[in-house]
């Protein structure tokens, strides 16, 4: 339950991090690489301008979230599996275990959290909301995402109080491997009744001799070759989610024209039970079958593959750019896709000597968006706030066989998104829900497939190398190198008021959408191929146990036999433990 709520919380305040992405990129101006470099620093340990450097902070903060949360999950699920009958572990480390099931209900409430504050302005309580011009749905809103961040650290130090009353150790259970047969407790496949650390607590002060048999200890876990490409999968596929799921936020907003605070609600509420729900079913299927190290590497396996398979129809769901004047439609209306800023300028609004690095978009009649009132010929304004209607548009209406005089008008914000992706939306989300189902269906199986495959004594330390690798290798570069390709598709750039490029206003969807999804996929597909390899080499590490188990256990069963005929006492429970009988003997 500890463990659970440490997951709950951990979970919860990295989900908000995520949530929070769009909101941080406009509240301080800065791109999407960045953006991935303030997220993954979790893994190293309105009237002015906001300087540069506050984003620091935020970095720093996360540094030290990342440095709390370390030995959470290594020295955790290690407790559970010293403690826990073998038949259970599953089901355990599928409950608490690798931000599933309990845990996971950490980002929904993290989503949850991040789209109730991305309604509400950041400067709420400091500013008159009556002059805020803009709405949650426009690309310059940025919501109180700061609040989020005070909640949740509250709910982290509350995490940390039920640890102080924990025991040393836990009793085992009285039936703990009792039911066992021989081949079961001669072999690593499964673990012994109680593990007995060779550095207990009242040792610890013996660093320097911990230290010398870390080196050799560190050679034979890396030397175990099922575990190193088991290492080497899990890296891949974590960079293909973590960055995936950093700006799948982000991607509903920019691609389906949805607010930052839909795009979490969605996330929340329909998106992560349906993971919760594939990592609770998934240990339920190995108590419920007995999944052994092989059928749990093959279920994990080709639950990933399905998934993969349905993935590529993301590709098909596409939406085509909004229409903006001057960057993805001419001001004569054709069809066009400028990353050149003097596009922006045309007969109609050249009089008005406007600035091409302005965002201050504003819907015209026409149903096209423009960059400014300025930008789109206009005039003149009438009334105040949100209600400002702009007059006497020269640049609108002028496009098409329809072309009126241009003397139209224009309202504040982005006009409504494309009809087209209004009506692909609802499959994008059913389709999203069914593949994060299937593909965690095979989380805990392969997370069992970990700790199963090395000797129960370096159990400890492989979990801590399996948590800084996938940290250091996928955690730290995914979100930026991820975001770095992002940035290339955009098509019109913010401007600081300071100078120097801000965040971007508008991408290209097409090409967001085909590196965005072509990245995730692409790097899951190298995955697959080292699978491969895996399996062939867990094939003869399963065989290799086998054949150990047995002539361990076939020693001990002749040696039963034999002190059976002198009716040697010391052997009764011998013999009970490995079901000897008279008939046996026959078979022997």
């Amino acid at each position: 339950m500890a463990l659970s709520f440490a997951y709950f919380a951990k979970a919860l305040s990295g989900s908000y991090m995520k949530s929070t992405i769009t909101q941080l990129e406009r509240r301080f101006d800065i791109p999407s690489y960045l953006i991935g470099v303030i997220d993954g620093s979790f893994e190293i340990g309105c009237e002015r301008e906001s300087s540069l450097s506050m984003w620091v902070y935020v970095l720093l903060g996360n540094v030290l979230r990342g440095i709390g949360e370390t030995p959470v999950q290594p020295l955790g699920i290690s407790y559970i599996d010293d403690y826990a009958h073998a038949d259970n572990t599953a089901l355990y480390i599928g409950g608490a275990g690798l931000g599933s099931s309990i845990a996971i209900i950490g980002p929904v409430f993290g989503y949850l959290l991040g789209s109730l504050c991305a309604k509400i302005y950041v400067d709420v309580g400091f500013v008159d909301m009556d002059s805020i011009t803009i709405t949650p749905s426009d690309a310059r809103w940025v919501g109180a995402w700061w609040l989020g961040y005070l909640i949740a650290g509250v709910i982290t130090l509350a995490s940390a109080v039920p640890f102080w009353f924990l025991p040393r150790a836990l009793p085992p259970p009285s039936d703990q491997h009792d039911d066992d047969s021989p081949l079961e407790q001669a072999s690593f496949l499964k673990d012994v009744p109680i593990i007995k650390h060779k550095y207990m607590p009242d040792e610890l002060a013996n660093f320097h001799d911990m230290a010398k048999e870390f080196l050799p200890t560190l050679k034979s876990l890396l030397s175990n070759p099922v575990y190193l490409t088991y290492l080497c999968v899990t890296v891949i596929q974590f960079n293909s989610l973590i960055g995936m799921v950093t700006y799948k936020p982000k991607y509903i907003e920019q691609h389906y024209g949805q607010s930052a605070s839909k795009a979490n609600l969605l996330m929340g509420i329909i998106n992560i039970p349906a993971v919760a729900l594939g990592m609770f079913l998934g240990g339920v299927i190995m108590k419920k079958f007995k999944f052994g190290i092989l059928a749990a590497a093959k279920f994990a396996f080709g639950t990933s593959l399905l998934g993969y398979f349905l993935s590529l129809f993301f590709f098909a769901m596409g939406c085509e750019n909004a229409k903006v004047a001057g960057i993805t439609l001419s001001y004569s209306g054709e069809d066009v896709l400028s990353y050149n800023e003097r596009f922006l300028f045309n007969n109609c609004n050249s009089a008005c000597m406007c600035s091409g690095k302005d965002w201050d978009p504003v819907c015209g009649v026409d149903g096209i968006t423009y960059v400014s009132p300025c930008l789109a010929g206009c005039t003149a304004s009438n009334g105040s706030g949100k209600e400002t209607v702009f007059e006497h548009c020269r640049c609108i209406g002028t496009a098409g066989p329809g072309a009126q005089n241009g003397n139209l008008t224009a309202i504040l914000g982005h006009c409504p998104h494309r009809s087209s992706c209004d009506s692909i939306f609802p499959y994008f989300l059913g389709l999203s829900v069914i593949t994060s189902f299937i593909i965690s269906l095979g989380g805990t199986p392969g997370y069992v497939l970990l700790i199963r495959c090395i000797k129960p004594q370096l159990k400890s330390l492989a979990l801590g190398i399996y948590t800084l690798a996938t940290r250091t290798l996928a955690g730290i570069p995914a979100p930026i190198y991820f975001g770095a390709i992002i940035d290339t598709t955009c098509l019109k750039w913010g401007q600081k008021r300071c100078g120097g490029r801000g965040a971007c206003r508008i991408y290209n969807t097409t090409a967001y959408r085909i590196v965005y999804l072509g990245l995730t996929l692409g790097l899951r597909t190298v995955s697959f191929f080292l699978c491969i390899l895996g399996f062939v080499l867990l094939r003869r590490h399963v065989r290799r146990e086998e054949q150990q188990a047995a002539l361990t256990n076939g020693g001990a069963e002749t040696e039963c036999l034999r002190k059976e005929e002198n009716h040697t006492p010391h052997c009764e429970q011998l013999l009970r433990t490995l079901d000897c009988n008279p008939d046996r003997e026959t078979r022997l």
